[in-house]
């Protein structure tokens, strides 16, 4: 025991313990570690095998510790497996066990860095929908050269309605506002073409939809060669390009990253010269390091789920953990519930 107390007020996150490439040391760490940052701000349910979590919470000397309980989960969804089929047949995975808690109210919101897939599919089964939302969304951050924008859906409903884009324009605004303190933020439809009319039939009805509703500050469409320029807060497509959209910045960071360093290294110069800017390319890997935000909100969903990125290290993890917490306490869903009502009947 280490002495800490928690808050009255505490937020209580179940972690799923073997999700992610790195489980289950990395994200037991990360949930030490968030535990040192955030003091008694959360208590933390790690969902997994028992002996596993003791052995490991004694390693890093949080075994009895008060802000933690172990529950005990027999079953992983593996990263290869079909969701809907791995959450049908094992019942007593982490990941729903994790999300069986939130139901049955034993914990507010749930952290997970496994199968996306199962995150999604468990959601849906276990909490249902918001009231007047038809599809989840996964909503992720992207830097730009000012403050970084919410792309909504990031992959969860590859198929989707004009209907579905309206809920995500609304819903990835109210998170903007509540979560990241965005005031009025900017709501942009990808496109082809910035000109009202242009796109395919989705984005067509989605703008005439999103451009009628109150509470939207809706600037049009946005091309992919304005995304970065941080003149849109949010930007709504559907889940296929979404993710093809994730997927693609993802490696290309990387891959730029390797260029600059293969080209540094070619001349005695170059590499002098990066040494005296050691601190700018420090500064640049920390905006463009998805381990700095630790992972995407579901929303949609009648609770809280943090996506994590499959491949999350201790400090992912950890700010992870701290999503989880902010959006359950900024009564994120309540408010997505009330503006959907109103928007309804408007429409």
């Amino acid at each position: 025991m280490d002495g800490m107390k928690m808050g009255a007020s505490a937020v209580k996150i179940a972690v799923d313990i073997m999700g992610g490439d790195n489980a289950p040391d990395s994200i037991i760490d990360g949930a030490c570690d968030s535990l040192d940052a955030f003091g008694g701000r959360h208590k933390l349910l790690l969902v997994g095998p028992e002996e596993r979590i003791s052995a490991r919470l004694k390693e890093k000397g949080k075994f009895g510790d008060g802000r933690i309980e172990i529950v005990n989960a027999t079953q992983v969804v593996e990263m290869g497996e079909h969701p809907v089929a791995a959450i049908r047949s094992k019942r007593d995975s982490t990941i729903s066990v994790c999300m069986e808690m939130v139901r049955q109210k034993r914990a507010d919101a749930v952290f997970s860095a496994g199968n996306t897939g199962a995150a999604v599919a468990s959601a849906f089964f276990k909490w249902r929908m918001l009231p007047g939302i038809d599809r989840p969304g996964i909503a992720t951050l992207f830097p730009t050269e000012t403050s970084p924008f919410l792309l909504l859906d990031s992959g969860a409903t590859v198929d989707c309605t004009p209907v579905n884009l309206l809920h995500y324009a609304l819903m990835g605004s109210i998170y903007m506002t509540n979560v990241v303190h965005r005031k009025n933020p900017r709501v942009g439809l990808l496109c082809n073409g910035t000109e009202e009319g242009k796109g395919n039939k989705l984005v067509q009805d989605a703008y005439k939809l999103i451009s009628r509703a109150e509470g939207i500050n809706f600037i049009g469409n946005v091309e992919g060669h304005g995304l970065f320029s941080g003149n849109v807060d949010v930007v709504v497509c559907d889940g296929f390009v979404g993710n093809v959209m994730l997927k693609s910045c993802e490696q290309l960071a990387v891959a730029l990253g390797h260029l600059v360093k293969k080209s540094i290294m070619r001349k005695l110069v170059w590499k002098l010269g990066a040494l005296m800017i050691k601190g700018a390319f420090t500064d640049l890997k920390k905006q463009v390091d998805y381990s700095e935000v630790g992972g995407a909100p579901l929303l949609g969903v009648a609770g809280v789920c943090i996506i994590g990125h499959g491949i999350s290290d201790a400090k992912a993890v950890c700010n992870g953990i701290r999503s989880a917490g902010e959006f359950a306490s900024q009564q994120v869903n309540e408010t997505i519930a009330e503006k959907v009502k109103a928007l309804n009947l408007q429409n």
